[in-house]
């Protein structure tokens, strides 16, 4: 088997990402990877899901070094796709992004530039940084699984909003806009939880809930701040809970998602824990950094600085 250098990059490029705006630039970011004496290889997605395959695959071949080239969900996948190589630890792939995404929500966390050339620049620098993960078990068509995720997960409310944007992503329409416009039209049609939430094993929450997130990070939705305390490295996982409210409350407050001042207001309710254990009489469902997944019961993990990613300043 032929070695990769312990400094070359393999590119996972989605030409789906922000509305096959992967596709339009890759040819651009190729010549820029190029003009930069970037030591680089390349493959790309062709599927959901493919980004998992691939990464089991070039990490066999000897990669050590991962750059996303995509959004929000390109890079859960890799994240999977890393855990997923059991003979190693994922403390051993540095992973990067050049993001192409409608989010790139992950990339605020860090200071990660959205143009090309500063992401890249912070490739060839290699200032690295780690952060924990998070794991969550749920229900998909009745079968138990679970999923990693190194940003934000979401519930109730914010899980609808995700599948109904991923909806239009996947016929080609999208973008921060379209989330915010499902973030209002929804209201109509979304009904309360009865949930149970369990924080490191004490019962914090017990009632009807409209939205949750559980964050490693502080950012989602093209940029809401719906996790304003969350530390990436703490080994600590953060939730916002929103209780259940009017849909007028909704709207009036619709600004706070922006600045983290949501946390404020007397319908949310914030904790902290290792373990976040949720049970409801009804389906309460999943996303996991913008991918929408199954339905409760779930239990979510974290894992203490498991993941070494590029950081930018």
């Amino acid at each position: 088997m032929q070695t990769v250098s312990s400094e070359k990059w393999l590119m996972i490029v989605n030409p789906n990402a922000g509305v096959k705006k992967g596709l339009k630039d890759w040819p651009k970011i190729l010549e820029m990877l190029r003009q930069r004496k970037v030591d680089f290889d390349f493959r790309l997605t062709e599927s959901r899901g493919h980004a998992i395959q691939i990464v089991c695959e070039v990490v066999a071949l000897g990669f050590r070094n991962l750059c996303v080239v995509g959004g929000d969900g390109t890079l859960n996948e890799v994240l999977n796709g890393i855990m997923a190589c059991k003979n190693m630890a994922s403390s051993e792939i540095t992973l990067g992004m050049i993001p192409v995404g409608t989010g790139n929500d992950w990339c605020r966390m860090f200071n990660i530039p959205f143009d090309y050339d500063g992401a890249i620049h912070l490739l060839l620098r290699k200032k690295t940084f780690m952060q924990d993960a998070g794991r969550v078990t749920y229900y998909h068509d009745g079968q138990h699984t679970e999923r990693y995720f190194m940003n934000v997960a979401g519930m109730g409310y914010d899980a609808l909003v995700a599948k109904k944007t991923n909806i239009l992503k996947e016929k080609g329409i999208g973008g921060p806009l379209t989330y915010m416009y499902f973030v209002f039209a929804s209201l109509f049609q979304y009904k309360f939880m009865d949930a149970v939430i369990e924080v490191d094993g004490a019962i914090a929450f017990r009632g009807e809930l409209f939205s949750m997130n559980v964050g490693i990070c502080k950012f989602n939705g093209g940029g809401m701040m719906q996790v304003p305390f969350a530390i990436p490295d703490d080994g600590l996982l953060d939730v916002t809970l929103i209780k259940k409210t009017s849909k007028w409350m909704v709207v009036r407050y619709a600004r706070k998602l922006f600045d983290g001042s949501l946390v404020d207001l007397p319908i949310v309710d914030t904790f902290k824990g290792e373990n976040i254990r949720i049970r409801s009489t009804g389906k309460i469902y999943l996303e996991t950094d913008g991918e929408s997944l199954g339905y409760t019961p779930f239990v979510f993990e974290v894992l203490p600085r498991c993941l070494k990613i590029v950081t930018g300043n």
